[in-house]
């Protein structure tokens, strides 16, 4: 038997409220990883952390808080603590992952599609693994050929927010490259959703034990959205974050940033030539009249 679904349990509150969390964690980690450049040692590695958990949390949450608007509406749904924060593992750890590698090696296109390629993954690998610990009498169907466009859009998103975390300077810009981020997000999430299909036991139980959404809610708000917060708060401390200066004065569009972070070149004083040899250079330039 087929369950009917439900994923707009409470109209637009869940959408939109996703949507702006997936905006506010793309908006802080995309400014840490900015601001990483400016960095050198374990201070670049910690602002890459910070900009990877900022990301994962965000998409994380943006996850659960669209999954509280689902339902089905022959059987009541439950959620298993384990494999739910084994996707907030996953999902911070591949960002994680996607964000070093461009840190520390730059915008150049092997790195941008290695670590848009891993990020997108784990954006991916973190919804489904999230929908695997949902609990209820049947099981879920999906459909190939949109489960790989959802996972397209999220390569492309990711590789597009790694890009414009590294090449897109200023506050405003690096905003507008969130909410581009954002509706990436959402879109992928939303597709993933569209080749979802819901098959009943005909003899079904009850749901298995577990977390019912609106229990979920406290934690997701306490947990990730506590440390946005703070993300948040780091991030309007730093004057450098917010000016968008990102320590790329004289270096290409594209090329790698050197080993252990920008180098400050160092001015080279040059020898002033004699009075008495500039002269003779002169007269020896001057044509000998024949």
């Amino acid at each position: 038997m087929q369950g009917t679904v439900d994923g707009f349990t409470y109209g637009a509150v869940t959408p939109v409220t996703a949507f702006l969390m997936a905006c506010l964690g793309a908006a802080l980690g995309l400014r840490c990883t900015a601001r990483s450049l400016r960095a050198r040692g374990t201070s670049r590695a910690g602002w890459l952390a910070l900009g990877a958990t900022s990301i994962g949390s965000g998409i994380w949450t943006m996850h659960f808080i669209a999954m509280l608007g689902f339902s089905v509406r022959e059987a009541p749904v439950s959620y298993d603590r384990p494999l739910t924060y084994a996707s907030l593992a996953v999902g911070v750890g591949m960002v994680g992952v996607g964000i070093f590698l461009v840190g520390y090696r730059g915008a150049t296109r092997m790195a941008l599609v290695t670590g848009g390629t891993i990020t997108g993954l784990g954006v991916a690998s973190m919804h489904y693994l999230g929908m695997a610990g949902m609990n209820f009498g049947g099981v879920f169907e999906y459909d190939t050929l949109t489960v790989s466009l959802s996972v397209v859009i999220a390569v492309v998103a990711a590789t597009v927010a790694l890009w414009a975390a590294v090449s897109v300077h200023g506050f405003l810009p690096s905003l507008g490259a969130s909410v581009v981020m954002g509706v990436a997000v959402s879109g992928m999430h939303y597709t993933g959703m569209a080749a979802l299909q819901v098959h009943l036991h005909p003899d079904a139980a009850p749901a298995p034990p577990g977390e019912a959404p609106t229990s979920l809610l406290l934690p997701m708000m306490i947990g990730p959205g506590c440390f946005l917060l703070l993300a948040a708060v780091v991030v309007m401390i730093d004057p450098l974050v917010v000016s968008g200066a990102s320590g790329r004065a004289g270096r290409r569009p594209g090329q790698a940033l050197p080993r252990g972070g920008p180098v400050t070149p160092i001015p080279v004083q040059r020898r002033r030539t004699p009075p008495y040899a500039t002269t003779a250079h002169r007269a020896a330039r001057q044509p000998r009249n024949r």
